[in-house]
């Protein structure tokens, strides 16, 4: 991973903390979990708090994530509302966190300008055993502690001054006062500053779970969609009546759910050929087969006139595999008559045209599931499914990791919100590295 890190493409934008006081506050949101103190004088945080040298440290990548469900999170600062969410479990921890920072940002600016904040997303279940579990999440809350005290401070202030406007001798216990005075000088001004949170229920909407290999879930009103691998427990098993179960590789299905729920944009000249999303699979179709074919071929040197000879050369194999013909047939099809009839494409191509629905308020998870099902295209699989890039690169060859790092620090992270914006037609990153 030495390549990814030197690149930022692991662990990129992340918040470095340093300051003496704040890595006290972050150790006694350690100790408070359970967990040692860090011995680190110097570490980097993501949006949740999670540290990854702390996780080398402790040899725990879950350590703020235990059973893989109920994160925790640690906040020293309103600034990591800008940062990705770098380890999870579930796709939409981001986009929670979003939520609480949004929802208190008056509190969190309030607190941890003296005192960290810490706790858990707490779900309706402690540990996921089958799919029902997953399932059962229907909302979140956020339980929110804090390192020093703060709020507690804060909540006993408050109620000895509501008592003190409400009991009529209040004023004569001078051991009342006395607290009230030691409280002010550590909570401050309660009624200037908001040190509560407003809102910590949020709804658990669709979402990605990293349990049992992946697992898709798709909400529709009452009508939920499971997408997994068939063998994941608790599959067709729960609430047939109420939950739809389609297999990962049933792309058949997959489709019709995406296409009749409105979550996929269609191939219609209108955005495909000012994307160029379809040339550029075409292209990371070549460069897939090349280094099939010689995992030493080196792509970081190839240009269009090497590729060109290359493909002369391996014509039959480029027909035998399908997906560039393919590809170039419907961009041929696409100029000619400004769409293609997706019910003429077999099936396997069809996640080769479309990509999600930019205004969908799923588009992050179904591009995510869209790059999954065409993993030749490192570049989309990077964007929307790390996790999944990641366990990929650890698979390639030495010259084509190269290649990859340099074909993602060329495109991708030049101009990451034009970059997608330009080919799907999105430009916020909800949290993503």
């Amino acid at each position: 991973m030495k390549r990814l890190l030197e690149a930022e493409l692991i662990y990129g934008r992340l918040l470095d903390v340093s300051e003496p006081h704040l890595v006290e506050r972050y150790n006694k949101a350690l100790e408070a979990f359970g967990l040692p103190r860090t011995n680190l004088k110097q570490f980097s945080i993501d949006m949740t708090g999670f540290a990854p040298e702390i996780a080398d440290e402790l040899g725990d990548r879950d350590y703020l994530d235990p059973n893989r469900v109920n994160r925790r999170f640690i906040i020293l600062t309103p600034d990591q509302v800008e940062l990705p969410v770098v380890h999870t479990s579930f796709s939409n921890t981001a986009a929670l966190m979003h939520e609480f920072f949004n929802a208190n940002a008056r509190a969190i600016n309030a607190i941890t300008i003296r005192d960290a904040l810490y706790g858990e997303i707490e779900d309706t279940v402690s540990v996921v055993n089958d799919v029902d579990d997953l399932l059962s999440i229907n909302e979140v809350r956020f339980r929110v502690l804090s390192a020093e005290d703060l709020l507690d401070k804060a909540t006993e202030l408050r109620t000895l001054v509501d008592r003190l406007r409400t009991v009529p001798d209040a004023w004569s216990d001078d051991e009342m006062l006395n607290r009230m005075v030691e409280l002010a000088k550590q909570a401050g001004d309660i009624r200037q500053n908001a040190l509560v949170p407003d809102q910590l229920v949020f709804r658990h909407e669709a979402f990605w779970a990293n349990h049992f290999g992946g697992v898709y879930v798709f909400l529709d009103g009452n009508q939920t969609t499971v997408i997994c691998d068939p063998s994941v427990p608790g599959f067709r098993r729960s609430r047939p009546w109420q939950v739809s179960y389609i297999a990962l590789d049933d792309y058949q299905r997959i489709f019709a759910f995406l296409a009749s729920t409105k979550r996929l944009e269609l191939p219609r000249a209108s955005w495909v050929e000012a994307s160029g999303l379809l040339q550029h699979r075409a292209d990371m179709t070549i460069t897939n087969l090349v280094n099939r074919e010689d995992p030493r071929a080196d792509l970081a040197k190839a240009d269009r006139i090497w590729l060109q000879t290359w493909m002369h050369r391996n014509a039959a194999l480029i027909a035998e595999d399908g997906a560039y013909p393919f590809l170039q047939e419907a961009l041929r099809i696409i100029a000619a008559t400004g769409e293609i009839r997706m019910k003429d494409v077999d099936p396997w191509g069809r996640f080769l045209l479309v990509r999600a629905l930019p205004d969908h308020p799923d588009q992050w998870l179904v591009n995510q599931l869209i790059s999954q099902l065409t993993p030749f295209d490192f570049v989309s699989r990077f964007v929307f499914d790390k996790q999944g890039f990641y366990d990929s690169y650890e698979k390639f060859s030495e010259k084509f990791r190269e290649f990859v790092v340099e074909t993602l620090t060329r495109t991708y992270l030049k101009d990451k919100p034009a970059f997608r914006q330009r080919l799907y037609g999105i430009g916020e990153d909800k949290g993503n590295a």
